[in-house]
Order: C-alpha cells, then sequence, then structure tokens
C-alpha cells in the first residue's frame, strides 16, 4: 500500500498534528515502508502455532519470601518532622 499525499492529509486530521511540508514526502516513504512490512507480516500462516504467554518454558521461577531487616525506614523517620512506628505523623486536611 502506497500512503499518498491524499491519505497523508487525513491522517495528519485525524492525528491533529501539523507535518511540515519539507517533511511530508519523507513521512510518505516512511509510513509506506512501515505498511509494507505489516503487509508481509500478514501473508505468514501462522493458524497452526499456539500463541505465546512467556519465553520461558514452565512459567516464571518463583523465589522464597524472605524477611529481612532493614534500616531504612529507621534512618528516613530519624529525619521526619514527625513519625511514630515507622509512619509518618501528618496534619488533617480532610474535615
Amino acid at each position: 500500500m502506497q500512503i499518498d499525499d491524499k491519505l497523508l492529509t487525513k491522517l495528519e486530521k485525524l492525528s491533529a498534528l501539523k507535518i511540515a511540508d519539507e517533511k511530508r514526502k519523507e513521512l510518505e516513504e516512511q509510513l509506506s515502508q512501515i505498511v509494507n512490512f505489516v503487509e508481509k507480516l500478514d501473508e505468514l500462516k501462522l493458524d497452526s502455532i499456539e500463541a505465546m504467554t512467556s519465553t520461558t518454558n514452565g512459567g516464571t521461577p518463583f523465589r522464597n519470601d524472605e524477611v529481612k531487616k532493614s534500616e531504612v525506614i529507621d534512618m528516613v523517620s530519624k529525619y521526619a518532622p514527625n513519625s511514630q512506628d515507622g509512619f509518618f505523623i501528618v496534619p488533617k486536611i480532610i474535615e
């Protein structure tokens, strides 16, 4: 499929974009190449191929959940104007 000036004007209107006159020819060629590539992909016979949802066989490997003590909360709370039990205390803003 060849993208011509008429189709590019329609796409320009639909996308609410303004394409500079000096860029129009280059953009027509680039869009034509993209559409031709997609048309080639449409020619592939993929009916017998099952859709992939993951590239790893057997799904994603899980890791064990391990609790790790972190000093980040204590360090951040030290610089907070007002905190309690690892939470920031802020003034109420909704009545």
